[in-house]
């Protein structure tokens, strides 16, 4: 019986070159996909799938909060993160948060089914590079400004990155679906466990993140 994934992604050329791509391996069959988390929450639950394949991005509820909604009712559900973001900032998150495996966009290729396999077989898939890190301590002050971005949580970490894409306050609210009030308050809470001292110094450490990310 062939593996069952849904693809969770809002860009439509990344979801039918994912397709393609598994469904080269006759073991796996796309069964479903969706563009959203609140799009691919029922679904999901309808079809019960054996993986689900999400970007951590999305608009709307995020990637990594649709992760935890889903194993705190499928615990056996297995999930992979396929984003572009910087795996030093989010796969131990995403890890912790169950899932199986983080591949960054950029890197991914041909490592979607060897990933696939590895997680299907009950393991946990990152680079070789994320392994390592994963193994030493979050102490580690190699990098003092990832280190701190460490401390976010997983919804100021999110405003942080929303933030550095030039978004106002209000658009993160009509994003995320939180009041302008509550935007505010989440970018105070990032400021203080940044060190920053204004909204300017967020706006610019935040834009020069953003930057620095390898985006496809």
């Amino acid at each position: 019986m062939r593996t069952s994934i849904i693809i969770v992604d809002d860009h439509p050329l990344i979801r039918k070159g994912l397709k393609l791509m598994i469904e080269s391996e006759p073991d796996y069959k796309v069964i479903g996909q969706a563009q959203s988390s609140e799009e691919a929450y029922p679904i999901i639950k309808k079809v019960k799938p054996d993986l689900v394949i999400v970007d951590i991005s999305l608009p709307g509820l995020s990637g990594l909060e649709l992760i935890k909604l889903l194993l705190n009712e499928v615990t056996d559900l297995k999930i992979m993160v396929l984003s572009r973001h910087d795996e030093s900032i989010y796969a131990e998150r995403v890890i912790r948060a169950g899932a199986k495996a983080y591949l960054m966009k950029h890197m991914a290729g041909d490592l979607i089914i060897e990933a696939i396999e590895h997680v299907m077989n009950g393991g946990i898939y990152v680079s070789e590079n994320m392994n390592e890190k994963l193994l030493r301590s979050m102490t580690d002050n190699e990098d003092e400004h990832k280190y701190r971005l460490s401390k976010l949580s997983d919804r100021e970490l999110e405003i942080f990155d929303l933030t550095g894409r030039g978004m106002t306050n209000k658009e993160i609210a009509e994003r995320l679906f939180l009041s302008v009030k509550t935007v505010e308050s989440y970018r105070t809470r990032i400021r203080v466990k940044l060190h920053l001292k204004n909204y300017n110094d967020l706006v610019l450490i935040a834009s020069q993140w953003v930057d620095n990310e390898k985006i496809i």
